[in-house]
This record gives structure tokens, C-alpha cells and sequence, in this order.
């Protein structure tokens, strides 16, 4: 879909309920971490493969593509609830989350996502608010976020799976987001790469992009409701002076 179809698209999808009545006017930007920010995704494919294969519970690496954004012992409680004879393992999340994130810390430290500290550089002189959105609790990358983002980042525009009680696919992380920033859902954009994250920025009302920097076909990403698919962030990068152009045309147009 074109920028102005997605921005037309989603102020006509504006009711009580979803995002109100204002027209779309973006002032903050909530982006996700992991296959966002880092380039991490494939270090927690195989961490959780391996963590939950020591407690004898089947995951793939493709699973954790499909689970991400997910709190990570809501990960496995899930996981776990629904192979036979495993269920009591679910009362292990903590332990095995644990031994996950030992594991996801012992692979390295992932790079920062290719293109996404330009974008975020504009995106900051183009005056919007920037704000992290994550169901991780890996302080591996948690604590980097201020020293690798420098004047981006900042621990107070901060949500993390230790500061909700529900997660992504839920809105909750998002709506915490809004509130970080003093914004209402039309005046913010989410940037995912995840199926489940899709979901929880559409589920808060929020315009939002998916950045495809996974293994998931993009109809993963589409059928959440994204309103715009890129499959890099220089891509999205490419599109953003237009996109908040239109955006700013488009909500002061009667």
C-alpha cells in the first residue's frame, strides 16, 4: 500500500474506541527492540530452541519468530501448556527463562540494526519523541540501550516486560508508551518487525509500520492489520520525510 492510502486508510478507521476522531499526526515514535533496534532476532531463536530443549519442550527457532513480543515466561508458559505431558513446566517460566537469557547472553552482542540510528536521527530532528516499547527483559541489551543510542534513548521513554502485567499481543505496552510520551494514538507511529507486536500497536490504536527483518513471510506481518510494510530500515528511512509530510497535509485538510 502507498503512504497517502495507508494514512487515508487509517483516518477512516478512526472511531470511538480505536483511536478517536483525531486525523493522523504523528509527534512520537514507538519502536520495538529486538529485530528493530538490534539485530538479535536469530541469537533469541537460539537461545530459546536450546533452553527449552533442556527441559524437554519442543520449540523450533521459526516459534520464536511467531512468539516474539511476548513476555518471555509468557512465552513458555504458553509453550508448555500445550504439549502433553509438559504443563507442569509452566510453573518453571522463571527458571527457564533464566537459563534462556544465560544462554542469550552468551552468544555475544548482536549489532545495531542496520540504518535504524539515521532514521532515528531524523526522525528526532523532524521533532518526534522517541520511545522503546519491548516485551524483553534481557538486560544484556536493556542496559546498552542509552550508550548505543546516545541523545535517542532514554530509560525514563522506557516500557519493558517489567513494567506491564499483560504483553504484546495486547495493547497494554503501547497504551504505557502513549502515556510516556503525553500522546494520543493518532499522534504516534509503532515500528515492528514482529506478527504479535503488529497486533498490540493496532490493538492501541496506533498507525503502525512493520519492518519484515525476519524469516516471516510478510503476510505474517499484513494480516495483524500493518499499515505499511518495509523490509529495511533504510527503506523506511527513504519513505519518511514523505510519510510525515502527507501525515502533517493530511490532518489539516477539513
Amino acid at each position: 500500500m502507498d503512504i497517502i492510502s495507508a494514512i487515508k486508510q487509517y483516518n477512516a478507521t478512526g472511531k470511538e474506541g480505536q483511536h478517536g476522531f483525531g486525523r493522523f499526526s504523528p509527534k512520537a515514535v514507538l519502536f520495538d527492540m529486538d529485530g528493530v533496534l538490534y539485530d538479535s532476532m536469530r541469537f533469541h531463536a537460539k537461545a530459546w530452541h536450546e533452553s527449552m530443549k533442556q527441559y524437554g519442550i519442543a520449540m523450533s527457532e521459526a516459534q520464536a519468530y511467531e512468539h516474539e513480543g511476548m513476555r518471555g515466561m509468557e512465552t513458555i508458559r504458553e509453550i508448555a501448556l500445550q504439549q502433553p505431558g509438559k504443563e507442569h513446566l509452566a510453573d518453571k517460566a522463571d527458571e527457564i527463562y533464566k537459563v534462556k537469557s544465560a544462554l542469550f547472553a552468551s552468544y555475544g552482542e548482536p549489532s545495531k540494526m542496520k540504518g535504524v540510528e539515521d532514521l532515528m536521527r531524523q526522525m528526532k530532528a523532524d521533532g518526534m519523541t522517541i520511545c522503546v516499547v519491548t516485551g524483553s527483559g534481557q538486560h544484556s541489551l536493556l542496559d546498552r540501550l542509552e550508550r548505543d543510542f546516545p541523545d535517542l534513548v532514554h530509560r525514563e521513554l522506557m516500557v519493558t516486560c517489567f513494567d506491564v502485567s499483560e504483553g504484546k499481543p495486547k495493547p497494554y505496552p503501547y497504551l504505557q508508551g502513549l502515556a510516556k510520551c503525553g500522546v494520543e494514538p493518532w499522534e504516534a507511529i509503532v515500528v515492528e518487525n514482529a506478527p504479535l507486536g503488529v497486533q498490540a500497536g493496532v490493538a492501541a490504536g496506533i498507525f503502525t509500520v512493520a519492518v519484515n527483518t525476519g524469516p516471516l513471510h510478510d503476510d505474517k506481518l499484513l494480516e495483524k492489520g500493518a499499515n505499511l510494510l518495509y523490509h529495511t530500515m533504510d527503506e523506511f528511512h527513504h519513505d519518511w520525510e514523505a510519510l510525515v509530510t502527507l501525515a502533517r497535509k493530511t490532518s489539516q485538510t477539513p
